[in-house]
């Protein structure tokens, strides 16, 4: 009986090292999770991808109107944040934090601010009046020319909170000179 045991045991073991059936759902369950997870994280960088190109192209849109006009108001660039947020469609608008800011270089080679608009002033200040402005890359203006500066941030939050726990902050800042005029007046601003 033990020689017949034996005999069995082993060409049970032969049968089931032969034994082909199953493999595939083995290897699928060995590598689903990994495609699962790549597939998402692939998602997931296209959603971000894609809230950065539209707050760039929001910052891009902002700057633009505002130097194409001679003159401006504080509801006229209120109206140009709100085109800003339809931009951002079908992200959330709230997180958009959008700001403009026209810019003169004085006699003593001084660039300082004549106007600033935020459209979330506690979030996101607006520039002071006549504040000089550091930040301007060199050779941008010369004396007496002016500049539209449009400035976002914008937070965007992931969908897979495991993955980004927090929040991906996208800024972006635009120059761009008045189109019309020397310098784009902003009375009310």
């Amino acid at each position: 009986m033990s020689g017949r045991s034996h005999r069995f045991s082993l060409s049970l073991a032969t049968r089931l090292i032969a034994d082909q059936r199953g493999l595939a759902a083995i290897e699928f369950a060995l590598i689903a999770p990994i495609m699962i997870i790549l597939y998402l994280g692939l998602t997931e960088f296209c959603q971000a991808y894609m809230a950065e190109r539209r707050t760039s192209h929001t910052t891009a849109m902002v700057a633009d109107l505002v130097a194409q006009s001679d003159k401006t108001t504080s509801e006229k660039i209120d109206e140009v944040f709100a085109i800003g947020q339809l931009i951002m469609k079908p992200f959330p608008a709230d997180p958009l934090l959008v700001r403009v800011t026209s810019v003169t270089m004085n006699d003593t080679g001084v660039a300082s601010v004549d106007w600033s608009k935020s459209n979330n002033q506690a979030a996101f200040p607006k520039r002071a009046k006549n504040a000089p402005v550091t930040d301007l890359p060199v050779g941008l203006i010369s004396k007496d020319e002016s500049l539209i500066i449009g400035e976002t941030n914008y937070e965007y939050n992931s969908a897979f909170k495991a993955a980004m726990p927090g929040p991906i902050v996208f800024k972006r800042t635009y120059y761009l000179r008045p189109r019309t005029v020397n310098q784009v007046a902003c009375p009310d601003c």
